[in-house]
């Protein structure tokens, strides 16, 4: 019999493996700083664009003020207990129906963490009768709670409707048998490559497939649509998605999640989802500071204004200079370049150390090898003068990166990746 750990010793993970040349530095980075366009990283200023504080909250004085105003009133414990236990507050009620009446829905309910509540919302919309349909990119708690499914489940072409439809008979052959239903799962924003969902596409299926359709909006919510209201309302398809979630903690700069639907279906999910059922109320300070973020997103526009002129002004500032960014239509801005993992390491050392710089950088196994991804998040709180100073250093690195400068720069850390 082995040793459970031998696997551990043996080998870290497709992530892991890099710990001892990337940790610290290009993964688990400290910024420090009040959250903003421009934070410290190991003691340098560097623009930053890797946080998701979509609408510049995290810091706007108003929101501070608040949070620490329910903090200094209810601590971080109240309430105890979870929340159809002990945990139940009429400011949890009026948060959730201020939240049903901004995204168009009947009724809402107040979820702990985004990642853990979508989990346990497909955990809890299906059985193993019923045939899961999603999205081949689909974010990392979408795939969690899918995994928990005892049925069948099937994955289509990204945003691929021919897929969709080709998987949507497989499901419907299956449901004639087991007597289930379909789920398809979609995200309104795929927050890698910042591509909507096409959900109008999807919703019109509904004329000959017999469908419900989750969506995970956490980007869309915020920053798409003439309120805000996300994705669904960017395409005019807001009643056509079933069951609607969204997180606090990107266009809201906080903790905590919701899932909106029609009254009937938020009755049945509240008494049988498992990761609220079991686990602490969402504490008052937070319901208070969401209440507060979203009376803001409802009066200031001039918020997703400015977000959206810093949007446009990179965006169009990164394809007039001949950069790669896909097909995005939201704030998500990739960027796309050839190299290597170690040349993408010492590029962004580079744009760290050298331009003051900082963004988030993925490469293989997230996507295939031989791309590298620098992904840019623009907020309300960054300027054009941001803007214009990271136009400037990405063409210098790009500039390096086709000159073999950073394959000189990385051979050492390639050799040694290599043993």
């Amino acid at each position: 019999m082995a040793d459970l750990f031998n696997k551990i010793y043996k080998d870290k993970g497709p992530l892991g493996k890099w710990s001892e040349v990337a940790e610290g530095y290009f993964v688990f980075p400290k910024l420090e700083g009040p959250i903003s366009n421009r934070m410290k990283f190991q003691g340098k200023d560097v623009i930053t664009w890797s946080v998701n504080d979509y609408l510049g909250l995290a810091n706007h004085p108003e929101v501070r003020k608040v949070d620490a105003e329910a903090a200094a009133e209810w601590g971080s414990a109240y309430p105890m207990g979870a929340r159809m236990m002990s945990g139940h507050t009429s400011l949890h009620e009026k948060l959730q129906d201020g939240l049903a009446s901004f995204v168009h829905k009947e009724a809402a309910y107040l979820l702990n963490f985004g990642y853990q509540g979508m989990v346990s919302t497909i955990d809890a919309l299906v059985s193993k009768k019923d045939v899961i349909v999603y999205d081949v990119d689909a974010h990392a708690c979408i795939i969690d709670g899918v995994r928990l499914h005892l049925g069948q489940r099937f994955t289509y072409k990204h945003n691929d409707l021919e897929s969709i439809k080709k998987n949507l008979q497989r499901a419907e052959k299956i449901t004639e048998q087991t007597g289930g239903g379909i789920l398809v799962i979609s995200e309104g924003v795929f927050g890698m490559r910042g591509e909507q969902g096409k959900l109008k596409e999807i919703i019109a299926l509904k004329e000959k497939y017999n469908f419900r359709l989750l969506v995970d909006d956490a980007h869309g919510f915020g920053t798409l649509g003439k309120t805000g209201a996300g994705a669904g309302e960017e395409q005019g398809v807001q009643d056509g998605i079933d069951v609607y979630f969204a997180t606090f903690a990107k266009a809201l700069a906080s903790t905590g999640a919701f899932i909106a639907a029609d009254r009937e279906i938020i009755d049945y999910l509240k008494y049988n989802l498992r990761s609220q059922m079991f686990a602490k109320s969402l504490q008052m300070q937070l319901v208070i500071g969401a209440l507060k973020r979203l009376e803001m997103l409802k009066t200031m526009p001039e918020l997703k204004e400015k977000l959206w002129e810093n949007v446009n002004a990179l965006q169009n500032g990164l394809k007039s200079r001949g950069f790669d960014i896909g097909t995005t239509q939201s704030c998500v801005t990739p960027v796309y370049l050839q190299g290597s993992i170690p040349e993408a390491m010492a590029l962004v050392n580079d744009l760290r150390e050298n331009h003051g710089i900082f963004c988030s950088i993925v490469v293989y196994p997230v996507i295939p090898k031989g791309l590298i991804l620098l992904r840019l998040i623009p907020t309300a709180a960054h300027t054009l003068e941001d803007v214009e100073a990271t136009l400037t250093a990405f063409s210098a690195i790009r500039e390096r990166l086709e000159n073999g400068t950073y394959r000189r720069l990385s051979a050492g850390v390639a050799a040694a990746m290599e043993k």
